[in-house]
C-alpha cells in the first residue's frame, strides 16, 4: 500500500508538472506566433464591446489562461493605457477564450502525444526561421499537455482502491460547496483553470466522479483565476484593483445565478455530449457564455459601480517616480514599449516646462523659479534612468526588427531629452545666475531677440514631440527641415549682436558673452529638436 501510494504521489505531482509545463510552452510559444496580431488588441478595445470581448477570447486562446489575460489588463488600466470600461469586454471574453483550452484538453486524442512531441521538437530543432521554430514548440506544448493528461488519468484510476479517496468523494457528494472552495484553492495555487479543469476532465475519464460533482468544481476552478488578478494588482492603482474585482465580480455573480439550479444544468448539459469529459468542457463554455451575455450590456453600468465601491486614484505624488514603467508588460514588448514611450513623454513635459521657464529667469531674476528648474533637472535625470533600465529588461532575442527599431527610437528620444535638460541646467541656468549676480540687463533689441528664437525653437520642440508621439513621419520631415531656418536666425541675430557692439551701446557690452553663450546654447538645444525627429524616423524602419 505504501508503495502504491508512493507510486501514485510521484505520478500525480509529475502529470501536474508536465501538465503546467506544456500549458507554459504552448502559451509563450502561441504569443510568439502571433505577436503582430496582439498588437493590434489595444485598438480594438476602444470601439466597441463585441469587438473587446472577441479580442480577449482571441487573447487568451493563446496565452492559454483568462487569469494571465487578466493581470495583463491589471497592468493596462493600472498605467493608464485602458478605461475600465474597455475593458471589461475583454475580461468577458477571456473567460469565453479559456474554455478553447479545456475543451481542447477534453479531445480523446492522447494517442497522439508521442507524435505531437516528436514532431514539435523536430520543427524546433530543425527550423531555421523563428516563427517555425515558435510554432515546432506549440506543437510540443500542446503534446506535452495530452501526455500529461495521459499520466493523471492512468494515475488517478489507482485511487479507486483508496479509502481516503473514497471518504472525501462521499464528501463531496453529501456538500458540493466542497468541490467549489476545493477547485478555487487549487486554480489560485496552480494559476491556471485550465490545469485544475484538466485533473477535472481526468477523474471524470476514469469514472470516478459524476457529472453533478464535477460542476461545482469548474464553478471553483473559474472564479480561482480572480486570484491570479488580485495578486497582480497589489501595489498597483486604485485603477488596478478594480479590474481584479471586474473579475471576481463576474465569477461569483456567475456562481450565484448557477448553483441553486445546479441539477437543472447538469441534466441540460448532459444532453450535449455524450462523453462526461465533453460534458464538463460545454458546461464550462456555457457557465462563460452566460456571463458574457449577461454582463456585455451592462458594461458602463458594471463600470460605474466599481468605482463607486473602489473610490479614488493613486499615481505616485513624487514626479521622479514612474507612473507607467509596468514591470509584469516586460514579457508583452509590445505593451511594455507603449508604456515606455508613455513615461518619456512625461519626461518631455518636464523637460518642455524647464525650457519654457528657463526665459522667463533669463530675463528676470526669479530664484525660485530657478530652484525649481535645477529640481526638475533631477526628475528628468530619474525618469531617464528608469525608462532605459525598464526598456533594456526587454529580451534582444524576443523582439521583431520594428521592436527593436522602436526600442533604439526610445532610448534616442530619451537621451535627446536628458542632453536638452542638462543643457538648461549646467549651461543656460548659470548663465542667468551670472547675469542676475552681476546686475545685468539685456537691451531691449537683445531681450526681443532672444524672445524671438526662444520661441521659434519652442514651436520645434513642441512638433517633435507630437511627432514622436503620433509617429508622425511628415510633422518630423518637417521639423528637420525647419532647422535650417532656426540656424539661419541665429546667425543674424549674433549679426545683429556685433553691430550693436559696434555701436558702443553699453548694455550690449556689458551682456555681450552672455548673450552670444545664450543664443550658442539654444542652437545646441535645436539640434537634439532634430536628433528627436530623426528618431521618429528610424523607429518606422
Amino acid at each position: 500500500m505504501n508503495g502504491v501510494s508512493f507510486s501514485l504521489i510521484t505520478t500525480l505531482s509529475g502529470g501536474t508538472a508536465l501538465l503546467l509545463y506544456g500549458l507554459h510552452v504552448a502559451s509563450n510559444s502561441l504569443q510568439e506566433v502571433s505577436r503582430e496580431r496582439i498588437r493590434g488588441i489595444l485598438s480594438l478595445v476602444s470601439r466597441n464591446r463585441l469587438l473587446g470581448a472577441g479580442a480577449g477570447t482571441f487573447f487568451t486562446v493563446l496565452i492559454q489562461s483568462s487569469g494571465a489575460t487578466t493581470a495583463i489588463l491589471v497592468g493596462l488600466v493600472g498605467t493608464g493605457v485602458a478605461q475600465l470600461s474597455q475593458v471589461i469586454p475583454i475580461i468577458l471574453g477571456a473567460g469565453v477564450g479559456t474554455t478553447i483550452t479545456v475543451q481542447l484538453i477534453a479531445t480523446p486524442v492522447h494517442a497522439l502525444a508521442p507524435v505531437m512531441i516528436a514532431a514539435g521538437f523536430s520543427l524546433f530543432s530543425l527550423g531555421k526561421r523563428r516563427q517555425t521554430r515558435s510554432t515546432g514548440l506549440v506543437v510540443l506544448g500542446i503534446g506535452l499537455i495530452f501526455l500529461a493528461l495521459r499520466f493523471l488519468s492512468e494515475s488517478i484510476s489507482l485511487l479507486q482502491d483508496s479509502p481516503l479517496f473514497q471518504t472525501a468523494l462521499f464528501s463531496l457528494r453529501e456538500e458540493p460547496i466542497y468541490g467549489l472552495l476545493g477547485a478555487v484553492a487549487l486554480s489560485a495555487a496552480l494559476n491556471s483553470s485550465a490545469a485544475t479543469l484538466g485533473m477535472v476532465l481526468a477523474l471524470s475519464s476514469q469514472g470516478l466522479i459524476s457529472l453533478n460533482l464535477a460542476l461545482p468544481m469548474m464553478l471553483g476552478a473559474n472564479l480561482g483565476t480572480s486570484a491570479t488578478a488580485w495578486f497582480a494588482s497589489v501595489g498597483r492603482s486604485i485603477e488596478a484593483r478594480r479590474v481584479a474585482a471586474c473579475h471576481t465580480l463576474f465569477k461569483m455573480a456567475g456562481i450565484f445565478l448557477i448553483y441553486p439550479f445546479l441539477d437543472l444544468f447538469a441534466a441540460w448539459v448532459a444532453r450535449t455530449a455524450g462523453s462526461l469529459p465533453r460534458q464538463i468542457a460545454n458546461a464550462n463554455t456555457f457557465f462563460n457564455l452566460m456571463l458574457l451575455v449577461i454582463f456585455l450590456p451592462l458594461t458602463p453600468w458594471v463600470a460605474r459601480m466599481l468605482i463607486r465601491w473602489i473610490p479614488g486614484r493613486s499615481f505616485p505624488a513624487d514626479p521622479a517616480q514612474p507612473q507607467y514603467l509596468d514591470r509584469d508588460l516586460l514579457g508583452s514588448p509590445p505593451f511594455a514599449l507603449n508604456q515606455a514611450a508613455r513615461e518619456s513623454l512625461r519626461m518631455a513635459e518636464v523637460v518642455q516646462g524647464m525650457f519654457r521657464d528657463t526665459l522667463r529667469v533669463l530675463l528676470e531674476e526669479d530664484q525660485e523659479l530657478l530652484e525649481s528648474i535645477e529640481r526638475r533637472e533631477n526628475v528628468v535625470d530619474h525618469l531617464n534612468r528608469e525608462i532605459k533600465f525598464y526598456i533594456t529588461q526587454l529580451s534582444e532575442q524576443a523582439l521583431s526588427h520594428e521592436e527593436s527599431a522602436r526600442e533604439m527610437g526610445l532610448l534616442s528620444f530619451i537621451n535627446d531629452l536628458e542632453n536638452i535638460g542638462d543643457i538648461l541646467d549646467i549651461n543656460v541656468l548659470d548663465l542667468a545666475k551670472k547675469k542676475h549676480y552681476q546686475k545685468l540687463r539685456f537691451s531691449e533689441e537683445g531681450t526681443r531677440e532672444i524672445v524671438e528664437l526662444h520661441q521659434m525653437i519652442a514651436e520645434d520642440f513642441q512638433n517633435a514631440i507630437t511627432a514622436f508621439a503620433t509617429l508622425d513621419r511628415e510633422l518630423a520631415q518637417q521639423v528637420i527641415s525647419d532647422k535650417g531656418k532656426v540656424n539661419q536666425k541665429e546667425r543674424e541675430l549674433r549679426a545683429a549682436h556685433i553691430r550693436r557692439l559696434h555701436r558702443g551701446l553699453a548694455k550690449t557690452i556689458e551682456t555681450s558673452a552672455i548673450h552670444l553663450d545664450i543664443l550658442t546654447n539654444f542652437r545646441r538645444i535645436r539640434s537634439h529638436i532634430t536628433a528627436i525627429a530623426f528618431s521618429v524616423l528610424d523607429s518606422q524602419t
